[in-house]
């Protein structure tokens, strides 16, 4: 007689004996073995036309519960309504019951959304025969634990969410849709627990929503970057989606709604300033060198010349501030390092910027000064008496433009952001970027452009996302629209000319030299007796007269 758990007759209460035939314990050993044959004959999932069905797995599904049951690390990017998420429960509910004293953790972007995956779990569980099923000890809306040590809970991924526990499986439902700064702190805080065991797996599935983390380990994965394992499926390997399913689609929605969740293009947000298909062709590179919030690319060369552009915030969730260097020695410029913090205090801001400021060979330091960014300024010119420091004046209708400190306008310490000035930055920004002749390969950087949206007659960071990094850029390419800056990196560019042609045209004006022709006999030179010199000459006397 089976004992059922607190009333439901579909779960074996704890420590119930079972009797296993010989055809049960055949089938017990081969399901332990192979995942996909225990999937395909007991586990039964909800159609949304037919009811409880059994789960009869298509060939990618095969493929994904292949990869996951034999790597460690996997990533998948998936197009919507493919059963992904389905097909996860079907093998977290073989791991469960086939090992023992085991902890799986379903995490997504919203608890209800990872609560919901565990019900889809305990519905399979519950339709399984009981003589497949470990006994329940604990089964709960959001954990349950089975008798042979398993425990299974559902959270929202964030970095508290897991800590301090252990887990044998983390499984990562539409990672993508979790905002990178909560993804981020989640793998600081989870990842020494995965990485404490040797068998632990991480398992992350999603549709692409935008350049965010998720991206970046998708990209790592497939470079061969990261432990990863890549697996992609294309929307028309779901059975029934055809060409005239895709149409019907995108009639019902749209052409870029079916890019992102069916094609699992990694579009940024609408009307970004920089075209899509450019964020999409601009690699990033790992820093050298990271730093507290400084990261480095290239460090300082000998003889090039660099300008650092500042955003100053007072500091917040969203609220950076932040700093850029550009290498603007030739085009194209180069991003080398950048500074990104909301926990630096206005007060010790400055003594960041004029360290890295100095190592790069005393930089032309473009500060914004808008509410605290003035103090920035003032204590980096005055306090530290950095000299380097680029100056503004007002120029009737020129506006603002840089210029020496001379003059009768008065000259502030950096920069005022203005409508006008964001306008040009903009502008220019999007020319240097999608012409080729500004280099970014700072995965931050690029981050914030594929937010950095269109509202109204401006551009700015779309709701939740932040720009300060992008602000510093815009600073910097209207920076490059101005005579001064024009003229300063000309009088360079005629420098370097000359140096690389400097033997050519050393060549060019070198001294002829001399040659004996013979027609001097400097031996028979001599002094007369009155001090004067006399050599002999074969050229005729000018004053001989010839006479006929």
């Amino acid at each position: 007689m089976v004992e059922i758990y607190k009333g439901n007759p579909n779960l074996k209460s704890a420590l119930t004996q079972s009797e296993y035939g010989e055809k049960e314990l055949a089938e017990f050993i081969r399901c332990s073995k192979d995942p996909i044959y225990f999937i395909e004959e007991y586990v039964k999932i909800i159609s949304l036309d037919e009811g409880l069905i059994p789960f009869k797995l298509y060939p990618f599904q095969k493929e994904i519960i292949g990869t996951f049951h034999n790597n460690r690390f996997t990533i998948c990017k998936l197009p919507r309504q493919s059963g992904k998420s389905t097909t996860i429960i079907g093998y977290l509910i073989h791991f469960a019951i086939f090992n023992e004293s085991t902890n799986v953790a379903i995490l997504a972007n919203k608890a209800s959304t990872a609560r919901d995956l565990l019900a889809r779990f305990q519905l399979a569980y519950e339709n399984l025969p009981s003589w497949m099923q470990m006994g329940v000890l604990n089964w709960n809306k959001g954990s349950l634990e089975l008798e042979n040590g398993s425990r299974i809970i559902a959270a929202s991924t964030s970095a508290s969410a897991i800590r301090g526990m252990t887990f044998n499986i983390i499984f990562l439902d539409e990672f993508a849709f979790i905002p990178s700064h909560i993804a981020e702190q989640f793998f600081a805080s989870v990842y020494p627990t995965i990485t404490s065991g040797k068998s632990s797996k991480v398992m992350i599935v999603s549709t692409p929503h935008g350049m965010n983390m998720y991206y970046r380990m998708w990209m790592d994965a497939v470079n061969e970057k990261s432990e990863f394992i890549p697996i992609e499926v294309h929307w028309s390997e779901v059975p029934g989606r055809d060409e005239k399913w895709k149409e019907s689609t995108i009639a019902n929605t749209s052409e870029r709604q079916f890019q992102q969740e069916f094609e699992c293009s990694f579009l940024g947000s609408i009307d970004t300033l920089i075209s899509v298909l450019k964020l999409q062709e601009m690699p990033y590179w790992e820093p050298i060198e990271k730093n507290a919030g400084l990261d480095i690319f290239e460090r300082p060369e000998k003889e090039h010349d660099y300008c650092v552009s500042v955003d100053v915030a007072r500091g917040g969730s969203k609220d950076y501030s932040a700093f850029v260097v550009l290498d603007i020695t030739t085009l194209p410029y180069k991003l080398v390092a950048k500074y990104r913090s909301n926990e630096i205090k206005p007060l010790i801001f400055p003594e960041i910027i004029h360290k890295v400021a100095r190592n790069y060979n005393n930089a032309h330091l473009l500060v914004e000064i808008n509410d605290i960014g003035g103090q920035v300024a003032d204590a980096l010119h005055y306090d530290m008496a950095y000299e380097n420091i680029i100056m503004t004046q007002l120029r009737g209708r020129l506006g603002q433009v840089v210029g020496g400190g001379f003059g009768d306008s008065a000259t502030d310490l950096g920069i005022r952001t203005t409508k006008s000035l964001k306008r040009i930055g903009c502008s220019n920004l999007k020319q240097l970027i999608e012409g080729d002749k500004l280099e970014i390969h700072d995965f931050d950087v690029i981050v914030e452009l594929s937010n950095f949206i269109q509202k109204g007659q401006s551009f700015e960071a779309e709701e939740g996302a932040s720009d300060d990094l992008v602000m510093c850029l815009v600073f910097f390419a209207w920076l490059t629209d101005q005579q001064y800056f024009k003229e300063m990196t000309d009088e360079d560019i005629r420098k370097r000319l000359f140096e690389s042609q400097k033997e050519n045209i050393e060549a060019d004006m070198a001294p002829f030299g001399f040659i004996d022709d013979g027609i001097l006999d400097l031996d028979a030179a001599f002094v007369d007796e009155d001090g004067d010199y006399w050599r002999p000459t074969d050229m005729p006397n000018v004053f001989d007269v010839e006479t006929h």
